[in-house]
């Protein structure tokens, strides 16, 4: 079976204790066996190339995907707001989607920070966190491993050149660490992909 590209991308503003927020919504072609909630970078947004891929992969099997835009870059600023006000919109959001099967939730960098601290609170399955940024660069004794969650299958997938970092295996975590790769992922999307999918497959989110 040859995966095609997802045909949704529907958009739409969510409002959250911290402003709105954007969604885009990626379904199945066909019924939805999960849904995948994606968030972006620190600076970046939710068509960085490694969630793009992400989303292309697994929409055709099964999964929807909604891509979550934070309130402060929708409001057009680059500086992040603070974790706390983060996971605040975030929570908001998710739970304005109401899914009905499997959640599993995800991101990269600071929006795989996001997920794992919220995790538990918004009942996920599952956890996909792209470049987890382990430490600030220069700064391996700053760790965040301790916000990785250790009760809930979770997939890290790291390049070798990442200056924030590769976490240890904690709890349920699965990690895959890609040659040649920085925190950018940009030149590893294909197993980035790969991996996810196989990832969601395994447990049952993905046909």
């Amino acid at each position: 079976m040859t995966p095609e590209e997802p045909a949704g991308g529907l958009l739409s503003d969510v409002p959250t204790r911290r402003g709105p927020a954007r969604v885009r919504l990626d379904p199945p072609a066909g019924g939805s066996r999960s849904l995948l909630v994606l968030g972006h970078g620190a600076g970046g947004d939710v068509d960085a190339p490694d969630l793009e891929a992400v989303t292309a992969a697994v929409v055709p099997f099964g999964v929807t995907v909604a891509r979550v835009t934070q309130p402060y870059r929708v409001a057009g600023r680059r500086a992040p707001a603070p974790a706390g006000h983060l996971d605040e919109a975030w929570v908001d959001v998710v739970r304005s989607l109401a899914p009905a099967g499997p959640l599993v939730l995800g991101g990269r960098s600071s929006g795989a920070r996001v997920a794992c601290r919220t995790a538990a609170e918004l009942g996920a399955v599952g956890v996909v966190a792209l470049a987890f940024p382990t430490h600030p660069p220069g700064k391996p004794e700053r760790l965040r491993v301790d916000e990785l969650p250790l009760d809930r299958p979770t997939l890290v997938v790291n390049g070798d050149r990442d200056p924030f970092g590769v976490p240890p295996v904690v709890g349920m975590v699965q990690l895959h660490v890609v040659p040649g790769a920085d925190h950018s992922l940009k030149k590893a999307v294909e197993p980035v992909a790969g991996f996810v999918l196989s990832f969601l497959r395994a447990n049952g989110w993905a046909t």
